[in-house]
């Protein structure tokens, strides 16, 4: 656990504000839920909560069937981080918070799919390859996360098949947080 000399006291409702500069960090926004975890020592911790990890074993099986179908690499990522990668090493990619264009497509609720004119961003900084295709996922109205294919030559347009086979997973992972 990190120190960051920060006090705060509690109100007499019992809230605590986090400071602005902890929640653009985090990038808590107004709304999130977080976790809150106690242990025996006193402390209390606030995780931010994401309702994707309660499908955990669901994304991984996901994106390894997904990759095998396509024979390229699939990411599946909550709003924050990367939480089930298939056909490229998972220790380089897992758990790497999202990048800036894939949080915008995502809050945006906009697909994207890759063409020789638009431009190359990747799921996470540093990972490669490149996103081809991504796809929010949408769970009872709330955008909770998104399936990205990735592409490995930066030449080859998505086949309309691999564009609905994101959409299509997006939309199973969205109907799974609803039930």
């Amino acid at each position: 656990m990190k120190a960051t000399g920060i006090v705060r006291r509690i109100d007499d409702l019992g809230r605590v504000v986090i400071p602005k500069e902890i929640r653009r960090v985090l990038r808590i926004r107004e709304g999130d839920p977080l976790e809150i975890y106690t242990d025996t020592n006193g402390e209390v911790i606030f995780k931010k909560y994401s309702p994707m990890g309660e499908l955990g074993p669901y994304t991984k099986q996901y994106a390894e069937v997904l990759s095998r179908t396509t024979s390229m690499p699939v990411v599946i990522c909550d709003r924050d981080h990367i939480i089930a990668v298939s056909g490229i090493p998972k220790k380089d990619v897992l758990d790497k918070r999202i990048s800036p264009f894939m949080e915008s497509y995502m809050e945006n609720r906009k697909n994207f799919t890759w063409a020789s004119d638009s431009d190359n961003f990747c799921v996470a900084d540093g990972v490669e390859p490149v996103v081809s295709v991504m796809s929010p996922i949408i769970g009872s109205g709330d955008v909770l996360g998104a399936v990205a294919i990735l592409m490995q030559d930066r030449k080859t347009a998505p086949s309309q098949t691999n564009i609905k086979l994101a959409q299509v997973a997006a939309s199973f992972l969205g109907k799974q947080m609803e039930e």
